[in-house]
């Protein structure tokens, strides 16, 4: 129950940020509104210019041109291809990802890296789970953001997202075919740091491009 806390905070602040100045002013049709929230967020004083929003939404199709619905053939023929190829990238991406994250306990069991929970007391075990866990995002999870985040806007977006793509194919092989060398004493170290480094490049990759890919080519 603690864990809907900071989503309704989250909610709650989303709610009081200020639509972006294009939507508002060209989808809204509230120019007032508009400079407001940009003297707010850029602490610069602006005035507004009804004229010159006029002609920006006459130039780019006027007559009600990008006046279109969802569920309608003109967003489908823009826009079809561009939500097909991101719903099933995020698609593709959430197989591999949330697998990986749902089974986490089970292959750090099946590989020795922590015990059979019949072995131990379920505070020991949840302790150990959440030791290992917390290992693998802070040395592969995390710093994987913050490689994309440096990096975005040097290498691009579809470099990074085929990267990740890659590189996370790359080490799952690299971990399933050779599975029965994994799960031998001795082997469970380097079983781990390739385990990291598909969550690595899961960041440095796809989990973050195909959040960032959809909420910048889409319309307001």
């Amino acid at each position: 129950m603690f864990g809907a806390i900071p989503a309704l905070l989250t909610y709650y602040w989303r709610m009081k940020m200020p639509e972006t100045a294009r939507y508002t002013a060209l989808v809204a049709k509230n120019t007032k509104q508009a400079t407001a929230d940009m003297s707010k967020v850029l602490q610069v004083e602006i005035e507004a210019e009804q004229e010159n929003v006029q002609q920006l939404d006459q130039t780019q199709g006027g007559n009600n041109e990008n006046d279109f619905g969802l569920f309608t053939k003109r967003f489908l023929r823009r826009h079809g291809l561009h939500l097909l190829g991101t719903a099933i990238t995020w698609f593709l991406l959430d197989i591999a990802y949330y697998s990986q994250n749902l089974f986490q306990k089970d292959i750090f069991s099946a590989i020795g890296w922590i015990p059979e929970a019949k072995t131990m007391s379920a505070i020991e075990e949840v302790y150990k789970i959440a030791r290992a866990q917390t290992l693998i995002a802070l040395c592969s999870t995390v710093p994987g953001y913050w490689f994309t985040v440096a990096l975005i806007d040097r290498i691009g977006r579809f470099t990074i997202q085929l990267m990740g793509f890659f590189f996370m194919t790359v080490f799952m092989f690299a971990l399933a075919i050779p599975y029965h060398h994994w799960t031998m004493n001795g082997n469970q170290i380097g079983f781990v740091v390739m385990y990291s480094l598909t969550f690595f490049f899961a960041n440095f990759g796809p989990n973050a491009t195909t959040f960032v890919v959809p909420a910048e080519i889409f319309p307001a």
